[in-house]
This record gives structure tokens, sequence and C-alpha cells, in this order.
């Protein structure tokens, strides 16, 4: 069983910073890739970042790339999500994500809101 719970969200003006954490449970934790995915009101929920086990290999989606960066501990078993530059459109409820062994666990979530 893994349990993935994010914090750090809040209320930002735009060009400021935050950054999310995914703390992990899980003796998996450090084998498998990490992933963060928002999503904003009435839209789908989208990918933002992803990151390989080793932390040596990264993604970004190309609306966040440049201004956001994922990072993981696995000494802390926790992924990291450090969001620069915020924009309003930045504004969503950000979970974070992990396939092991062939199920899917999502967290629970937390919400940004970035203010014009």
């Amino acid at each position: 069983q893994v349990q993935l719970v994010e914090s750090g969200g809040g209320l930002v003006q735009a060009g400021g910073s935050l950054r999310l954490s995914c703390a992990a449970s899980g003796r998996t934790f450090s084998r498998n890739a990490m992933k963060w995915f928002r999503q904003a009101p009435g839209k789908e929920r989208e990918f933002v970042a992803g990151i390989s086990w080793s932390g040596g290999s990264t993604s970004y989606s190309d609306s966040v790339k440049g201004r956001f960066t994922i990072s993981r501990d696995n000494a802390k078993n926790t992924v990291y999500l450090q969001m620069n530059s915020l924009k309003p459109e930045d504004t969503a409820v950000y979970s974070c994500y992990a396939r092991v062994l062939g199920t899917d666990y999502w967290g629970q979530g937390t919400q940004v809101t970035v203010s014009s």
C-alpha cells in the first residue's frame, strides 16, 4: 500500500513562488518514478512534471518548462515541485501520482491559487 500526501499549496500573487511537497509511504518509493498533475476548475487533469526513480531524468509540460522544477529526496520519501514565476493560469489543484506494481496511486491534492 502506498499513500501520497501533498502539502505547500496556498494563495500567492502572480510572479511569486511556492514549493509543493508530496510525502510518500511505502518501501517502494525510491524505486518508482513520480509525477505531478494539476486540475483547474472546469478543465481536465493535465500532466505537469515527472521525475525518474533516481532523479536523474525529469520532464515538464510546455506550459511550466523553465518555471517549475521537480526534485526528490529518496531518504525522506518526498518529491517536490518548486514553482516560480507563477501565473494566474497556474491556479489548480495539484496532485502527485505514482504507479507501483501496476496500481495507480494519487494524493488528495493541494490547492494553488495565483492572483493577478
